[in-house]
């Protein structure tokens, strides 16, 4: 694994490609270049019946507004009268100078190994933790809005093509995001509720070895949950990212769509500039009508045009009923029937609709390069704090002082909680079982069980324990 590990770029492109599914030569012809298609602002809407409602522009990106038509799709299922909760534009003024570190220098020694047990200094994470990215995927929630109230009307298809814009829009946040979150303590959980976006989230590290997050999810008409676990490989100049886990969508009618994550790469850890890469074959299957086929294109050395996505959508007899293309970090289109394998000057490609657009950066950007939503899941609002349970990745001590820029005590109490964590692999064999989640019967996939918002409701965290705190004597495990 060693030698693999330092072998050259090709080999290590070689590799990655192995393990990727096998293209056949219809797939490769079907990334045309989308720059020209992309730069266009000719393109329809897909939700022109709805009416516009106001609300503040600089809150516009936190709640689906501006993305296609000028407003998202809660506001236009329940009018203007939905209050929403004003949420923070940046990070606090960091406290201290933050010293660099080699990012080498740290890893050098752990080719071909696992990094996710590798320790690093705090000057590697972002402030947040894995539970909180997990909600980072709802950042554009109102697409499954959307969706639900296209399937009361009857229109499965743009149902389905919402879903499919809704699972590319949770890979935009990652671009330029070259730091890893905190990996999170055995039982850490993270809540957030979102009234103003209609939906509340809740998360929990379930497994300590492998490592395993679940997340459940309530929106207007759907419920969204899942879990997953990241198999890593360090090839020496990149890191591969192999996500394991299924995704589940339901919506109150009883549609189900079900996908998993494609790889992720990131790139240039010793020399050149730093970037991730998304690809793969994403399948999307729908127990009614509908499925899609989404492809993401690895981006090449010499590609001018990265990050494309093309993908069908197929009825239950394999016809071909749309077409999308776009890129994960910009948008997604679609038109009509089969138009896969058609480039610049296709007839039918100038009749695209456009179903989603990435938000805009925010005003006051951080070397994290967090986006405006991701600025406010680790946000402690008026009151929170004390309603939360001692568990939650917001109370988390060295994530927070990271946040605060308090870098020397961030490193000392992210030591201090490694510590701490390595008690819990010893608490995993002895029996211990997540709070708030639990595997289903003949599978190893986890499903919540309940109880979390009603005990918030009481404020009875009651078997919550103080996982941040320090470790009693009596209860250090040998």
């Amino acid at each position: 694994m060693m030698n693999e590990g330092s072998a050259s770029e090709t080999e290590d492109e070689n590799e990655r490609h192995d393990a990727a599914e096998e293209e056949t030569d219809d797939e490769e012809n079907a990334f045309f270049d989308t720059r020209d298609f992309l730069s266009s602002s000719s393109f329809k809407s897909s939700e022109s019946e709805f009416h516009k409602s106001e609300i503040d522009s600089d809150d516009e990106e936190l709640y689906g507004v501006g993305q296609v038509d000028g407003v998202g799709s809660l506001m236009r299922t329940m009018g203007t009268n939905y209050s929403y909760v004003r949420r923070r534009k940046k990070l606090p003024d960091p406290i201290e100078k933050e010293k660099g570190v080699s990012l080498w220098s740290m890893i050098k020694d752990n080719i071909g190994k696992d990094l996710t047990k590798v320790c690093l200094p705090v000057y590697f994470n972002e402030p947040l933790s894995s539970l909180q990215k997990c909600f980072e995927d709802l950042e554009y929630s109102y697409l499954l809005d959307r969706a639900y109230e296209w399937g009361r009307k009857g229109n499965g298809l743009m149902r389905i093509l919402n879903v499919a814009a809704f699972a590319v829009s949770g890979y935009s946040s990652t671009e330029g995001r070259h730091c890893k979150p905190f990996n999170p303590l055995l039982g850490e959980t993270y809540e957030a509720h979102y009234p103003d976006k209609g939906l509340r989230f809740f998360s929990e590290k379930v497994s300590h070895h492998p490592m395993i997050v679940a997340c459940h999810c309530e929106g207007n008409g759907w419920k969204f949950w899942g879990d997953s676990n990241l198999k890593s490989k360090f090839w020496g100049r990149s890191i591969q990212l192999d996500p394991v886990g299924v995704l589940t969508l339901e919506f109150d009618d009883g549609e189900i769509f079900q996908w998993s994550k494609v790889t992720t790469s990131i790139y240039n850890l010793i020399l050149g500039k730093l970037y991730c890469d998304h690809y793969g074959t994403m399948r999307i299957q729908g127990n009614r009508e509908y499925s899609c086929k989404l492809k993401f294109k690895e981006q090449s050395i010499i590609d001018r045009n990265p990050h494309q996505v093309h993908g069908i959508i197929q009825d239950r007899n394999g016809k071909i009923a749309a077409t999308l293309f776009g890129k994960w970090d910009e948008s997604m289109h679609f038109v009509h029937g089969d138009c896969s394998g058609k480039g610049k000057g296709s007839e039918p490609l100038s009749e695209a609709c456009i179903l989603w657009k990435c938000g805009k950066p925010p005003k006051n950007p951080t070397r994290y390069n967090l986006t405006r939503f991701a600025i406010t899941v680790n946000e402690l609002t008026p009151g929170l704090k004390e309603k939360l349970p001692p568990t939650d990745s917001r109370l988390r001590p060295d994530q927070r002082c990271l946040e605060n820029g308090e870098y020397e005590m961030a490193n000392a109490e992210k030591l201090r909680l490694e510590q701490r964590q390595r008690q819990a692999r010893k608490m995993q064999e002895r029996g211990w079982k997540p709070r708030w989640f639990a595997k289903d019967r003949g599978s190893d996939t986890y499903r919540y069980i309940g109880g979390y918002w009603e005990a918030k409701e009481k404020g009875n965290w009651d078997g919550c324990p103080d996982i941040f705190g320090q470790i009693p004597g009596d209860q250090i495990i040998d």
